[in-house]
């Protein structure tokens, strides 16, 4: 679909893919280490997978959320895959962390404060790559 940013962008900085799917670091000071498991082919829903793409879709996103504790200790990791504003099969993995301006509601709910953790995204990145290439090769 040529409307559809995930179709025609990347959707972030690309830390690993294959034939099926990419992750993705989101460009966000405020969630950094907010990844991104996007499925390369414009799908909606996971039942459109079959049990073998599901089950390969969901390695990389438990890889990805390992990958994210293991650099950034986070107190908690939130896992979601809305895709109502872009109907493109993904899944959002996002380190949460106490201090962090939504926590503990949704990053996407009410704000309870204005401080944020403090990353250097440059290193997530690179340290997140090579976790993700040892434990998906």
């Amino acid at each position: 679909m040529n409307d559809c940013d995930l179709c025609t962008t990347a959707g972030g900085e690309i830390l690993w893919q294959d034939a099926f799917c990419r992750v993705v670091l989101v460009d966000d000071a405020t969630y950094p280490g907010f990844c991104r498991v996007i499925w390369h082919e414009h799908i909606k829903e996971m039942s459109d997978l079959n049990q073998t793409e599901q089950h390969r879709l969901m390695r990389t996103v438990f890889a990805v959320e390992r990958a994210i504790i293991a650099t950034l200790k986070p107190d908690k990791i939130n896992l979601a895959s809305l895709g109502n504003m872009t109907p493109h099969l993904h899944w959002h993995v996002i380190p949460r962390f106490k201090q962090d301006a939504h926590f503990p509601n949704p990053i996407w709910g009410t704000v309870m404060r204005e401080s944020a953790p403090q990353h250097d995204n440059n290193l997530i990145a690179s340290v997140l790559k090579a976790t993700l290439a040892q434990q998906l090769s």
